[in-house]
């Protein structure tokens, strides 16, 4: 993998004829078509493949027919203004729309080639395969151990006190908590700080074996050094997993991920390699917004 683009993590970076006056208008005169993506929203081996994906709170459309592949062991970042539908559109990966009861999807949403929507499909299982960490950090009152190990309780994944404990160490492990936490696994994790709860509740996560991991806004209540901490654990973890991430720091998308994914109300405006898309953008949309014309 490459440095996660780091060449890009400043808006700095952005050739200065691009850099625009910051002002609160939106270009009022440019037509989206439904349907229509620029850049690269294809990938040569997916692991979700998406077609014609369209959400609607009653009557009023919140996804507008959008297409895309999301990459094994990829990164993508999806960017872009408050309620453009990106959180949308990641809750659609592992059905948490389906807790809304005036939400509604259609079209196409395969993993591995299994329709996520089917009416048999076990809402459960999928979750576990597709796990999400959320933009707060959200413990059980519980200790450190037993929030690490309620996963692969409940999903029947060890069956011994041994595997368990080597299941929750694995997990820490992996989330870069282990060292921090190892003695003292019995307190509440509601005690532990902002960042670690986030790692935790990464290590809960991954703990029973996810193929897909959401993220949604992971670091907007953490400080710069918990935020750190938790890119660098992403960028460790792609290797093994597939990472979603919506986020609304630029500069994070930038350090992050491999593909970037641009909403503008409700519809895939662009997807392109991250760097492309910070450097030398297809559509005037994403220029703008990424140059702080609006958003």
């Amino acid at each position: 993998m490459n440095t996660m683009n780091s060449t890009i993590a400043s808006e700095a970076q952005v050739p200065e004829e691009k850099v625009m006056p910051v002002t609160e208008e939106r270009p009022e005169d440019t037509v989206l078509e439904e349907g229509v993506t620029v850049g690269k929203p294809f990938a040569d081996d997916p692991k979700f493949k998406l077609r014609n994906v369209e959400v609607f709170y009653g009557d009023s459309p919140a996804i507008k027919n959008i297409s895309l592949d999301i990459g094994r062991n990829e990164v993508i970042a999806f960017i872009g203004p408050s309620g453009c539908g990106k959180s949308t559109f990641l809750r659609c990966l592992n059905r948490m729309n389906d807790s809304i009861d005036i939400c509604k999807v259609k079209g196409q949403l395969m993993l591995d080639d299994e329709d996520i929507y089917h009416s048999k499909k076990d809402v459960v299982e999928l979750r576990a395969r597709v796990g999400m960490v959320f933009q707060k950090p959200n413990p059980f009152p519980k200790s450190i151990y037993d929030n690490v190990a309620y996963g692969p309780r409940i999903h029947g994944l060890a069956n011994r006190k041994s595997d368990l404990d080597e299941i929750v160490e694995n997990s820490l492990r992996k989330a870069g908590l282990w060292n921090e936490v190892k003695d003292r696994l019995d307190a509440t994790a509601t005690g532990m700080s902002g960042g670690q709860q986030q790692r935790l509740c990464i290590a809960r996560a991954i703990a029973v074996s996810p193929e897909v991991i959401l993220m949604d806004e992971p670091c907007s209540a953490l400080d710069p050094i918990a935020t750190a901490k938790v890119e660098e654990l992403i960028a460790e973890m792609s290797e093994s997993y597939t990472i979603v991430i919506v986020t609304h720091s630029m500069q994070q998308a930038a350090r992050v991920s491999h593909r970037t994914a641009y909403f503008h109300l409700g519809h895939l405006v662009e997807v392109n390699e991250t760097d492309k898309v910070f450097t030398s953008p297809e559509h005037e949309l994403t220029e703008s917004y990424i140059t702080g014309r609006f958003g």
